[in-house]
């Protein structure tokens, strides 16, 4: 029983594990159904989905393209229009073209023609009056200025009267602005020095044993001394001024040292050159502030303090520097050129003075080859080298240097002249003026500043005065040497006399 009852159950678990297999199996399969038909759903949505995106991706995508199709299209047609256009305007410009040429051609034709004819007939003329060409021309000029003479010289007169009148009255204003900016007083050197002997005793030892000191010291310092000729002074005479400075101060160490012996002489004068030449460096720094000129090599200031030792008919030549770039600046300045250059020229002007005794050359010459040794702006160099006329005029500083130096060195009280060499200054503008044709009687006046020249109303015509005055003008230019100018006037003047009986 018991058998049976176990073989029973282990078979009754074994059907219901069966059933319960086949169960699950069924489970499992309609949930693996149902997973799949969800699946397929999902793949459908997905699938639906991405053909509406793709289709709509297409539409956009393929919008733009033709779009830009059809402005393209357009493009070639207006492109076509336009070549079409251009191709018409090219046959016309063609057409044009070929018709200019034709003219250029005709006009050449006719140009040579003309010239043919115009030759031929000046040689025609030549041949019957048997003159040249330039004689025929000269001749025909002739007679016209003969038969409009008056009107010629009214119309001269007319248009210099009235451009004269202005120029002269803008040019008045500014110069006489200019000089009294500039009036300072002026005081001439001379040509000695006077120290003071505080007795007679230093009197003798300057003097010295048979004038070995004095004789020491004159040949030391290459000036004269005149002891005897004023009481209780020593006068140094010397043409130059550096070594009457350099005697002077040196005298005066001897006197106040006591000590007075040919030795000493010399040694003190050599110390004495020493500090002078600190003295010009100063100067010429100096002067260089005070006219406004900057960044100077300290070699050129050196030189141009050394004009401060050099004179020109008593007036001193480095204020004279001075004055003429203060000028010059103001000149720039009224008439729009470049003040800086035109100081820099004016106090460099006569920079050739300081060793025009040591170097062969003019001045000027001088100055323009130590200027350019020293890298001077070229500017610069144009407008110093033209002041006493050995060069052109290449720029406006240089005419504003000339007339600022006309102006400091023929300004009232400037500069002294000896009466000797005033009268022969007059007597050789009476001699060149005189030297002319048609001239009867010359007259300076006004110091030299002024001449009157009356000439033969036979031999000079109205015209012809104007030429001659610009010749003479020139003549002095290069032939005389004058501070300043000189007014050139020419007077024509027909006298006729008639006796009533």
């Amino acid at each position: 029983m018991l058998a049976l009852s176990g073989t029973g159950g282990v078979a009754l678990g074994y059907v219901l594990r069966v059933l319960i297999g086949l169960a699950q199996r069924g489970s499992v399969e309609l949930d693996t159904k149902q997973k799949i038909l969800q699946a397929k759903e999902q793949a459908a949505k997905i699938i639906a989905d991405a053909e509406y995106r793709s289709s709509v991706f297409e539409t956009e995508r393929l919008a733009p393209i033709e779009e830009r199709e059809e402005k393209l299209t357009a493009k070639e047609e207006h492109i076509a229009s336009r070549e079409e256009f251009l191709d018409s305007r090219q046959r016309d410009l063609d057409e044009k073209e070929d018709e200019v040429r034709a003219r250029e051609q005709d006009a050449s034709r006719a140009k040579n023609e003309a010239e043919k004819l115009i030759q031929e007939r000046s040689k025609e003329l030549a041949k019957v009056a048997h003159l040249s060409e330039t004689a025929a021309r000269e001749e025909l000029f002739s007679e016209i200025e003969k038969a409009n003479e008056e009107s010629i010289l009214l119309r001269l007169q007319k248009l210099a009267a009235n451009g004269k009148e202005r120029l002269e009255e803008k040019a008045r204003s500014i110069l006489v602005n200019t000089i009294h900016r500039l009036g300072n007083a002026v005081n001439a050197e001379v040509m000695s020095l006077f120290v003071t002997i505080p007795s007679e005793e230093i009197k003798g030892k300057i003097i010295g044993k048979e004038g070995r000191n004095i004789k020491a010291f004159e040949r030391a310092t290459g000036v004269d001394v005149l002891i005897d000729d004023v009481p209780n002074r020593i006068t140094l005479s010397s043409f130059d001024p550096l070594r009457r400075y350099i005697a002077k101060l040196s005298l005066e160490k001897l006197i106040a040292d006591g000590r007075i012996q040919p030795v000493k002489i010399e040694e003190t004068v050599e110390k004495t050159r020493a500090e002078v030449a600190d003295i010009i460096k100063e100067k010429g720094e100096t002067a260089a502030y005070e006219a406004g000129v900057i960044g100077l090599d300290p070699r050129l200031s050196a030189l141009v303090g050394r004009l401060y030792f050099r004179t020109s008919y008593g007036q001193n030549m480095l204020q004279h520097s001075i004055e003429c770039a203060h000028i010059a600046g103001i000149l720039a300045g009224e008439l729009g050129a470049d003040p800086d250059v035109a100081r820099a020229a004016a106090l460099l002007h006569d920079i050739g003075k300081t060793v025009d005794h040591e170097v062969q050359g003019t001045h000027v010459e001088i100055g323009r080859r130590i200027l350019e040794k020293f890298g001077v702006d070229e500017r610069i160099i144009k407008a110093m080298q033209a002041h006493h006329d050995e060069y052109p005029y290449e720029t406006p500083e240089a005419v504003i240097v000339q007339v600022a130096d006309a102006i400091s060195g023929s300004r009232p009280g400037a500069r002294r002249d000896t009466v000797d060499r005033y009268l022969e200054r007059l007597g050789d503008l009476e001699k060149l003026a005189g030297a002319f044709p048609g001239v009867e009687k010359v007259y300076a006046i006004s110091a030299g500043r002024e001449i009157r020249i009356f000439v033969n109303p036979g031999k000079v015509s109205d015209i012809a005065m104007h030429k001659l005055a610009r010749e003479i003008a020139t003549r002095i230019q290069h032939e005389l040497k004058y501070p300043g100018e000189i007014k050139v006037n020419i007077i024509r003047e027909n006298r006729v006399v008639e006796f009533a009986r």
